[in-house]
């Protein structure tokens, strides 16, 4: 019902920033809890951040808290996240994820709630 497009990643110098964007396209997009996750080379996928369909919730993994912004226009079916202060420990694959969601305000963190995955974009900060 959902199709993502993540993009945006890159090789950034430690304390730099980067943008990534998540295209999406299907009927129900604005219903949809959104969530960011990063995986590293032979670690668990990890939750990084979520928003609720309305924009007007967000949460944060502690690692990122004050660093990464989340945001959403459903407008223009995209979600983006904003990484400032980037560390070597945020070297990753992200990968944008879908989810429906009943209220406006809900979020998810846990992995396994979301159906729908985007291919991912590499992200490597170098130091």
């Amino acid at each position: 019902q959902v199709q993502l497009v993540e993009s945006g990643g890159a090789l950034v110098q430690a304390g730099g920033s980067l943008r990534l964007s998540c295209a999406a396209s299907g009927r129900s997009f604005s219903r949809h809890a959104m969530g960011w996750f990063r995986q590293a080379p032979g670690k668990e996928r990890e939750f990084v951040a979520a928003v609720s369909w309305s924009g007007g919730t967000t949460y944060y993994a502690d690692s990122v808290k004050g660093r990464f912004t989340i945001s959403r226009d459903n407008a223009k079916n995209t979600v983006n996240l904003q990484m400032n202060s980037l560390l070597p420990e945020d070297t990753a694959v992200y990968y944008c994820a879908a989810t429906p969601s009943p209220r406006s305000y809900a979020y998810e963190t846990i992995r396994e709630k979301y159906p729908y995955w985007g291919q991912g974009t590499q992200v490597t900060v170098s130091s």
